[in-house]
């Protein structure tokens, strides 16, 4: 029987879709964060269950060949990323597996079918530098000074950081800088614990391809002394700087924005040229965090469904167009639903922005949408949240039958789930399955599965 605050000897064997290593130990699985497959180690058991243990590392006896230097010195410590300690190509491996063993466990998809159907990951060509945005909460230490960074895994206790390797490199020293300016002006730090305090987050977001950026202050209220002067300040001095913009959180919550935005300094948006197109990008607006895998994703899909011109395309989740757009010069006609009315907003101004006259855009749940179009679609692209499509819309696709569709998903889990359920009684089969890495350095993995009607 294992005890709380035992030690062990234990050899690394994989890595968990939650970022830690995994041994096993008298047949219980035991794990430990920080580890590399290969790892040989002692380590402390920190939370002992009857299947499953959390330990720590005391020591490594022999690293495994995957072990390598991370560059970052809180790496260890620092939430935001979970394996700069494991090698590139280690990491992809595991993210391959990843997604085939969801397929295997939750589609029930036989491994002999799906080592025909799972394309090699596509890697990043950089590991780092690669976030176009991040957001990070804001505290006062113990000396008084000003910290902002992530939280260390498991806590929310904040990791300082005046600098990120995997943020957009020309995002480093405005982060440090506008840590100075923001301690200097005194203004009050949030405290989450009384609820007290003013300033909760900061935020900044490039236009990789632009260089255009945005400055987000998230506060519990809209009363920011000096709010505008710093603003314009900023705006001085980084040219770069397009908008600086205040965002009001009065709420007692773990969510980092608030419903409303207003704009000190500058411009709402920024502009992000991708795909080809011209995009503008508000602080609130999801866009994928590396902008260069979103576009070899795009052109994979656009390079398997090898459009004609005469399809007709339904993009459900479709956020501001960025997939939508791109096929609709592609198509006959695309039409887009999006569950929140900003992002439909966004959508319509960069179609207008671009040209682009042959998109329809539809606010609401696509559950509640996806039967009120009144046109048959011969492509459907699925883009959920992480739980994956609602029952409803799984229906409506089995009993509609569009001639294709492409999936793409942040989780391999419930892609699989909702796979599985298109796949039933073979009125859809699968041709292809691409796994992407978006989230170098930590667990997180893409995929994009393809299907056609049988």
């Amino acid at each position: 029987m294992l005890l709380q605050g035992q030690k062990i000897k234990l050899t690394i064997d994989d890595l968990a879709d939650s970022g830690d290593g995994v041994g096993r130990y008298e047949n219980i699985a035991i794990f430990v964060p920080n580890t590399v497959p290969g790892d040989r180690l002692e380590a402390k058991l920190e939370f002992v269950k009857k299947n499953f243990a959390h330990a720590s590392i005391e020591r490594i006896f022999e690293p495994s060949s995957d072990r390598v230097r991370p560059k970052c010195i809180v790496a260890d410590k620092c939430g935001g990323c979970q394996w700069q300690a494991v090698s590139y190509p280690a990491q992809l491996r595991t993210k391959q597996n990843i997604v085939l063993q969801a397929l295997q466990r939750i589609g029930g998809f036989a491994p002999e079918v799906l080592e025909e159907l799972i394309s090699p990951i596509v890697g990043a060509k950089e590991g780092l530098h690669y976030r176009n945005k991040v957001t990070y909460p804001l505290a006062t230490g113990r000396d008084g000074n000003l910290k902002a960074g992530y939280y260390q895994k498991g806590s929310h206790k904040i990791v300082n950081l005046n600098q990120c390797p995997a943020q957009d490199i020309r995002l480093d020293p405005m982060l440090e800088e506008l840590k100075i300016d923001i301690h200097n002006q005194c203004w009050e730090i949030y405290d989450e614990n009384t609820h007290t305090g003013l300033l909760r987050h900061l935020g900044l977001r490039i236009g990789r391809n632009t260089g255009e950026v945005l400055i987000t202050l998230v506060t519990r209220d809209w009363d920011v002394p000096n709010l505008e002067s710093f603003a314009q300040k900023w705006l001085e001095r980084y040219p770069k700087v397009v908008g600086v913009i205040l965002n009001c959180n009065p709420e007692k919550t773990n969510a980092i924005m608030g419903r409303e935005s207003r704009c000190i300094a500058g411009k709402d948006y920024l502009l992000e040229k991708f795909a080809g197109l011209t995009f503008r990008l508000r602080a609130d607006t999801f866009f994928q965090v590396y902008t260069e895998q979103a576009e070899k994703m795009l052109k994979i899909i656009e390079e398997e469904l090898n459009l004609e011109g005469t399809e007709i395309l339904l993009d459900a989740y479709a956020g501001i167009g960025t997939i939508a757009l791109p096929l609709a010069e592609q198509v006959k006609q695309a039409i887009a639903i999006e569950i929140q009315p900003q992002a439909t907003a966004q959508g319509k101004l960069n179609a207008e922005l671009n040209g682009i006259d042959n998109v329809v855009f539809y606010t609401g749940k696509v559950e509640d949408m996806i039967g009120t179009i009144n046109v048959q679609p011969d492509i459907v692209i699925l883009d959920p949240p992480r739980k994956g499509c609602e029952l409803s819309v799984i229906k409506y696709l089995r009993e509609h039958c569009p001639d294709r569709i492409v999936y793409v998903s942040c989780n391999p889990a419930t892609q699989a789930r909702d796979l599985k359920l298109l796949c039933e009684g073979y009125i859809y089969q699968i041709t292809r399955i691409q796994p992407i890495d978006f989230f170098p350095q930590t667990s997180h993995v893409e995929a994009i599965a393809f299907l056609k009607k049988s």
